[in-house]
């Protein structure tokens, strides 16, 4: 009961995605199983110490969890205990204090340029609708940066092709709008009357199935897996490694950081800023490869 009033409280109070409230919910869960020695029925919410957190988390340490797996959890947790406080249930949290390892900043993945511009100039038939569909799908996260979900959600109403622009709404409801250019302004045109044609327009979404419906989640990580399978050599295929190679390439191309934080819909510069250890890495490896002077001598 108490995980699902907090669940409502990040739906409702907060307006946590419904994702978001799920995944923290789950992390709580977890914790209580492992405080009451699964028997959540048995907890008693008031007595919980910053010593019951710290064997918690040393718990799931040992289990070889990653520290930025860790990190999250205890942000969820923490989160719980904020709302046990709102409540009157408890008087402090007892995981303020709590220090944790800080997590390495991984490296994103990301396609380079010409295997991207390879796979989105592949031919299709452009009276298949499906097939228009996910090329245009393609070619918007990759022109646009968008999240998944952000594509997923993008309306109709707000994609311009006049004023080459759309309108995304991102995490916590943040509204941005990025530009865009001729070749997806005439492919949406394209697919729109395509869309029409087959009597597919009953939804408000820009991107729908032949019944009318939204794409899903899982749809549209299938449609980039597909189309990345064979045709680029990226370590993951997925839609956020098209969000990556957007960023990438922009910085490649001379963009302004600030720029690209701005159409990434990152809160901070410190979140865009590894994309620039991916422009030195790229730039350190053309050096190396390309200087007569860059390696030692039979080396």
């Amino acid at each position: 009961m108490l995980v699902s009033d907090f669940k409502k409280y990040l739906l409702n109070e907060l307006n946590r995605s419904t994702l978001t409230a799920e995944a923290y919910a789950a992390d709580v869960e977890q914790w209580i199983d492992y405080t009451t020695a699964g028997k959540s029925d048995t907890l008693s919410i008031d007595t919980i110490s910053p010593e019951d957190v710290r064997l918690w988390v040393a718990s799931l340490s040992q289990a070889g969890m990653s520290a930025r797996s860790i990190r999250r959890k205890v942000q969820s947790v923490r989160a719980f205990f904020r709302y046990m406080m709102v409540t009157g249930r408890m008087a402090t949290n007892p995981a303020v204090g709590l220090k944790l390892a800080r997590p390495a900043k991984d490296i994103p993945v990301f396609v380079p340029q010409a295997e991207t511009a390879a796979m989105l100039d592949n031919e299709i038939d452009t009276m298949d609708f499906d097939q228009v569909r996910d090329h245009l799908l393609l070619l918007t996260l990759y022109s646009t940066g968008m999240r998944s979900a952000e594509a997923m959600n993008l309306l109709d109403r707000d994609v311009d092709t006049r004023k080459r622009q759309l309108r995304v709404v991102g995490k916590r409801d943040k509204e941005r709008v990025i530009p865009f250019g001729d070749e997806l302004a005439e492919q949406v045109e394209a697919y729109r009357a395509l869309r029409h044609e087959i009597g597919a327009d009953g939804s408000d979404r820009l991107f729908v199935r032949r019944n009318g419906k939204p794409l899903y989640r899982k749809m549209i990580y299938n449609v980039v897996h597909s189309a990345m399978a064979g045709q680029v050599h990226a370590a993951r295929k997925s839609p956020h490694v098209l969000r990556h190679s957007f960023a990438t390439d922009m910085l490649n191309n001379g963009a302004d950081l600030n720029a690209v934080k701005s159409l990434l819909g990152h809160a901070s510069l410190s979140s865009t800023q590894i994309y620039t250890h991916v422009t030195f890495s790229d730039l350190q490896h053309n050096y190396q490869q390309a200087h007569p002077r860059a390696l030692k001598k039979g080396g």
